[in-house]
């Protein structure tokens, strides 16, 4: 079976529509060709008591959990406090990210900045190259800055952790609707019933109206799942294959 994820994407900012999430998906995509099935998105308020429900609730369900947002310096960055409170441990300041802050800003350091080498008690540190905003692992859950770039950059640097057998994919672009090949495709999935099976209708596109994608982590069973797909469309039914 695949490894499992569940992100969690904390802010007000995404709810009030003021910042449109883009680190959820980026993540589903880097997941995805790691070979981890992403299973649940969920976006919450920069609240405590929720922050710790939530993520606590992920964590038991899940292999791996990704939060995003609410760890800088400001009165709404609580995620840290909030994954604390939800896993029954203290708040720490981590003696390695507050000397890095304050050989960086000497007199500059203050009491809001510092916050921001907070961490729940008995974290680890991972992409410690990172001068601020270095990924913080607590059991299963990796805490991640939610600027877009940072995120990027700290989850490519840790992301071969994360790595497990590939999914292969085949996609095959239908001239017919799915209200045409809904029954081809029903019986398909009874035929390979461990494929993973999507159909997507196009409306923009002349060339054709549904893409088909056929998934599995086992080469062999992919390849008889499409053939099977395949002889059950009509002759002129396909546009390309890829």
């Amino acid at each position: 079976m695949s490894k499992s994820a569940g992100i969690v994407i904390i802010g007000n900012e995404v709810l009030s529509g003021k910042t449109q999430d883009t680190n959820s998906y980026f993540l589903c995509t880097e997941l995805r060709q790691l070979g981890v099935e992403v299973q649940k998105i969920s976006t919450i308020p920069d609240v405590i008591e929720l922050i710790g429900h939530e993520v606590a609730a992920f964590s038991q369900r899940f292999d791996f959990v990704f939060t995003t947002g609410g760890v800088g310096p400001t009165h709404d960055d609580v995620t840290i406090e909030g994954i604390a409170h939800g896993f029954g441990l203290n708040v720490v300041r981590h003696p390695d990210i507050e000397q890095r802050m304050r050989q960086r800003l000497g007199a500059d350091v203050n009491e809001a900045r510092l916050r921001m080498a907070n961490v729940p008690e008995g974290a680890e540190l991972l992409a410690t190259e990172a001068l601020f905003a270095p990924v913080v692992k607590i059991r299963n859950v990796y805490i991640f800055p939610g600027i877009p770039r940072i995120l990027q950059e700290r989850f490519h640097t840790i992301k071969e952790r994360f790595r497990d057998t590939p999914y292969f994919l085949k996609n095959v672009y239908v001239k017919y609707g799915e209200g045409v090949i809904a029954t081809m495709l029903n019986e398909v999935l009874a035929k390979f019933p461990q494929l993973l099976l999507g159909s997507y209708p196009m409306l923009d596109i002349p060339e054709y109206k549904v893409k088909v994608t056929l998934e599995s982590k086992d080469p062999d069973y992919l390849e008889r799942a499409l053939q099977s797909f395949l002889s059950s469309l009509p002759d002129d039914a396909i546009h390309r294959i890829d």
